[in-house]
């Protein structure tokens, strides 16, 4: 691409209210971090709630985390997210240096990624429901005792399994936004769509990958470790 093509694509993504792509890259950028801090309210109020039944029942939330929590899994996704976050930012590297195809096959990369967390978190799913760690209507989870015979677990174990599906599932939301929109943008940058005077998409889109990556950097040891295994 010419650089007269690339200045009239770079105008021509500069909106009217703005006065030059600088302040439009500010304004964007203040906007998603006004955004992320509204998210990490909402996920405040849930590890707010946590701490609270956390403190009142630690046997129960230690027998479920050593009991019930797919270590291996979690640990897993955890790597996938850490190696997702790695390559977002290097997409964002990329368009800044106006690799178009390289920024795309990274976001392409991280989306892949994105499907396997999810794909492993169904499993996870799975087998909570099959054991009947479900709370609700499919609960029938049974604690073991000392002597090998088990017995039906009580409510409280319950509130353990509501804040982590409720939890989990809303990060299994946002992980689901933010690979519908790394594959949109990754698309828009196979075609060429963006330019290292104009890449706004991809740094906001990865700023909202790196959150994510982030909520389940606390997720983790508050879900999968608190065993003390």
């Amino acid at each position: 691409m010419s650089a007269s093509t690339t200045e009239a694509v770079a105008q021509h993504a500069l909106r009217h209210h703005f006065a030059t792509m600088e302040q439009q890259r500010e304004s964007t950028t203040l906007g998603m971090w006004i955004f992320l801090v509204t998210e990490i309210m909402f996920f405040g109020g849930l590890f707010t709630a946590y701490l609270v039944y956390r403190t009142a029942y630690p046997d129960v939330w230690e027998y479920c985390s050593r009991h019930h929590m797919e270590f291996k899994l979690g640990t897993l996704n955890t790597v996938i997210l850490l190696c997702s976050s790695l390559t977002v930012a290097l997409s964002v590297h990329a368009i800044q240096m106006g690799q178009k195809k390289l920024t795309a096959i990274l976001l392409f990369v991280t989306v892949l990624m994105g499907l396997g967390f999810l794909g492993i978190k169904s499993i996870e799913y799975h087998n909570h429901y099959v054991e009947g760690s479900v709370p609700g209507p499919w609960w029938h989870m049974e604690i073991e005792r000392p002597d090998g015979t088990h017995y039906p677990a009580p409510h409280q174990y319950q509130l353990f399994f509501y804040l982590y599906f409720v939890m989990t599932g809303l990060h299994a939301l946002h992980v689901t936004i933010g690979v519908v929109a790394l594959a949109i943008i990754a698309l828009w940058s196979w075609q060429g769509k963006y330019t290292r005077e104009y890449h706004n998409p991809v740094h906001i889109t990865g700023l909202y990958w790196h959150f994510v990556d982030l909520v389940w950097i606390f997720l983790f040891p508050l879900l999968y470790l608190i065993a003390g295994k």
